[in-house]
């Protein structure tokens, strides 16, 4: 059953030739979810063979170009293509301001509802279904630009049922919900049996976390506690730590920390600063503070089982 990861983009700010700028899309089983969608994020898709079609949710961290440029021209052509299904837009209040201007401008419309769901300040669920849930965090970024990360948890399966014992043990029909829920099941003669015996249990559910353009604050690991894999922007490496809080970002270092502290299973670093035109130079130094960790590169695909986690 399908939990992965697709890095359209794992640049910052100005792409390079190497790395487009900020999109993701998580495939969770036989869904699509576009997380931030910079510019020439619809080449990207059709780059690596995203079926875009059936990206039904767009999640968008916060409104600064590299993360959002690429939405109107993908959003418009999703409508010359003839979609009529209804698309999810998660992001800043202001973003639909926009796009209402500039659908208004060019006299025009969408051809299918675009439902837009703001993004708060707090902590909150975002989106809740039989699958899984998205719930969204408050970042730390320059002011002009409130920034959200976004945790994806997949719900715990029901437990499957053994045939073979079921029949064995004679248990109704009607009690194979409970079966799946947990329950034992109990003989008409008072027997209990354990549910382990009629049942298998499910894989664990997995999770995978976002975290992009902010400066490291330790209280927000707290948002991502035990996530089985953290994308955290590493923009710089230690020798520009400076920079990096002037600007309002991280370090591979600071990501690396965060990693630890939330218990993570794996970490990947992205949001590489074009100074760097191979940022695996940024790797060593997370390395050295968490072992699990990886540099993202465009077109890279990551499996999401669950990892055996450290520090919790």
């Amino acid at each position: 059953m399908k939990f992965e990861l697709t890095i359209l983009g794992a640049g910052s700010a100005v792409p390079t030739l190497q790395r487009n700028s900020a999109a993701q899309v998580l495939h969770v089983l036989e869904r699509y979810f576009l997380i931030d969608c910079a510019e020439a994020t619809q080449h990207q898709l059709r780059r690596f063979r995203i079926p875009y079609n059936r990206i039904n949710h767009i999640f968008i961290s916060h409104l600064h170009g590299d993360h959002y440029f690429g939405l109107m021209g993908f959003l418009s052509s999703l409508s010359m293509q003839g979609r009529r299904g209804e698309m999810h837009l998660y992001a800043d209040l202001r973003l639909q301001e926009l796009i209402e201007s500039q659908l208004k401008i060019m006299n025009t419309r969408l051809g299918y509802p675009l439902c837009f769901h703001p993004l708060s300040r707090n902590p909150e669920v975002i989106l809740d279904d039989k699958v899984l849930t998205v719930t969204s965090f408050p970042l730390l970024h320059r002011y002009d630009a409130p920034v959200c990360g976004f945790l994806f948890r997949e719900k715990e399966r029901s437990r499957t049922i053994r045939k073979d014992m079921a029949a064995a043990w004679q248990v109704p029909v009607a009690f194979m919900q409970h079966l799946k829920a947990g329950a034992d099941f109990v003989t008409p003669e008072g027997k209990v049996v354990p549910n382990r015996m009629l049942t298998v249990a499910p894989p664990p559910a997995r999770s995978y976390a976002y975290m992009t353009d902010t400066l490291f604050r330790e209280r927000f690991a707290e948002y991502v506690k035990g996530v089985d894999l953290l994308y955290h922007e590493a923009t710089y490496g230690r020798e520009l730590e400076a920079v990096a809080k002037e600007n309002y970002h991280s370090t591979s270092e600071q990501a690396a920390r965060m990693a630890v502290l939330a218990g993570a299973g794996k970490l990947l670093l992205g949001h590489f600063s074009a100074r760097y035109s191979d940022p695996s130079c940024l790797l060593p130094e997370a390395r050295a503070i968490f072992p699990e960790t990886y540099v993202c590169t465009d077109g890279d695909v990551y499996d999401i089982p669950v990892q055996k986690r450290l520090g919790i």
